[in-house]
Formats: C-alpha cells, structure tokens, sequence
C-alpha cells in the first residue's frame, strides 16, 4: 500500500519537460522540512499499485491511444516508490519521471529523474537538477552529474518580494550560463 496524497491529470510545469500533459502521483510524507515547500503532503489514502492505476487511467481521455507520462512526486517518493512499482507503470505502458531531493536513492528504472537537492544527495547522476534559488549565495548543485541545470526562483508568496528573487536568479545566470531559468509555468497560468 502507498501513502497517497493526491493523482491529478495537468501539464509539467517546470523544468525539461514543461508542457507537457502528465498524471502527478503526490506521494504523501517527506523526510525534510523545506520553508518554501508549498505541497501540503501530510494528508492521504492508502492506495493499492492497482487502485492507483484504476484512477490514473480514469483521468485520461479516451480519445487518445497515446499514454503521457506519469510524474512521481511529494513530499519525497523515494520514501515509497521501488523499482517493482516503476515496473508496474511501465508495463501499463507509462512513461515514468521522479522529482526527488535526492536524499534517498531513486529507483534505477526510472526515464527521467529530478533531483532538487537541499543538502548533499546519495545520487551520483539524474536527468535534471533543479535548485530552487533564494540567493545567490545559496546556489550549489551538490556534485551531481545532470544533462540539465536549472534554477527555479522561490515563491515566498510576496510580489515584491517573488520579483526581486527573479531578477536576481536572472542575473545570476546570465553570469553563470551552465544553468537555465525554470518558471513555475502552471502557477503563472494557474494551474494545478
């Protein structure tokens, strides 16, 4: 039984694989407590790998033979997911994505890993690395080996203050071209 938060049908908004339609499987639980986090994850069911399915393929349109990927997220999926549900997904004909902070070893079967690192991670490579950027001081990507770098500017929930994290993330890249700017595109078009 997996701890689940919340199953939705929406399109990635943020990183590589922005806009792209995805069902997101919020895993309930974490194992840090980030001040900007703005994922209320405490609350869940227990769900069975098949009852997970049954309501991933209820979101989908009919219309469409086509399967879009499914997003494993959190709170923190590593807590959860192994590579024997991974598996599941795949043979559902599922492409898989984890967003993760990388504290914990992800499974080895996944298609795209997201590793959003707060401290040193376990993993050595992932698909992206996303650091949610404060400030400029606070920028490190940890070590880890990624076909992507991108910086996210944090939502404080203040205007002003959200604007002014955004120039600087701006400028920071624009010193430090290794890194790309990922917007939170489905809060700026509102969007879950």
């Amino acid at each position: 039984m997996k701890r689940i938060n919340n199953i939705f049908y929406s399109l990635q908004g943020e990183g590589r694989n922005t806009g792209r339609a995805a069902v997101f499987i919020r895993f309930a639980g974490c194992n840090l407590r980030c001040s900007f986090c703005d994922t209320e994850f405490e609350t869940y069911r227990e769900m069975s790998s098949e009852e997970i399915m049954a309501e991933v393929e209820a979101l989908l349109p009919h219309t469409s033979c086509l399967k879009p990927l499914v997003v494993l997220t959190g709170g923190e999926p590593t807590l959860q997911v192994d590579e024997t549900f991974v598996d599941f997904l795949h043979e559902h004909g599922y492409e898989v994505a984890m967003e993760s902070n990388g504290t914990r070893p992800a499974p080895k079967n996944l298609d795209w890993l997201t590793v959003s690192p707060k401290q040193k991670p376990v993993h050595q490579r992932c698909s992206e690395v996303k650091v949610v950027f404060t400030d400029a001081d606070h920028v490190s990507d940890f070590g880890l080996e990624a076909d992507y770098y991108y910086l996210q500017p944090c939502d404080t929930g203040d205007a002003q203050r959200n604007k002014v994290i955004t120039q600087t993330c701006v400028e920071y890249i624009k010193q430090h071209p290794q890194w790309r700017l990922s917007l939170q595109t489905h809060k700026l078009i509102d969007i879950e």
